[in-house]
């Protein structure tokens, strides 16, 4: 599967942005899907992922009640609503795709998009 990862950019602290990730190739329903963050001289963390379904979404704590993830697999797009942006919220985002399930590792994931950038202004 292919994922090209968008919507990313500048924002003033508050704000809200709104990530998407486009899936082609293979079925796009039977994957699990991650978001995941990188930030200059950081390690790549896990945001959030979803199950094939939809019915499952996890959250790193920090992100809890301000990012929701979402998927519309008739669109074979998942969603990363992000709100009250905060500037250590700065990072490049990275959307990816697990064959085995939801995860919070990066290693449990297979394929991944380019990545987009976030960059929230004080």
């Amino acid at each position: 599967v292919q994922l090209q990862a968008s919507g990313g950019g500048l924002v003033q602290a508050g704000g809200s942005l709104r990530l998407s990730c486009a899936a082609s190739g293979r079925t796009f329903s039977s994957y699990c899907m991650g978001w995941f963050r990188q930030a200059p001289g950081k390690e790549r963390e896990f945001v959030a992922a979803i199950s094939w379904s939809g019915g499952r979404t996890y959250y790193t704590d920090s992100m809890k009640g301000r990012f929701t993830i979402s998927r519309d697999n008739a669109k074979n797009t998942v969603y990363l609503q992000m709100n009250s942006l905060k500037p250590e919220d700065t990072a490049v985002y990275y959307c990816a795709a697990a064959e085995d399930g939801t995860s919070y590792h990066a290693y449990n994931y297979d394929y991944w998009g380019q990545g987009t950038q976030v960059t929230v202004s004080s």
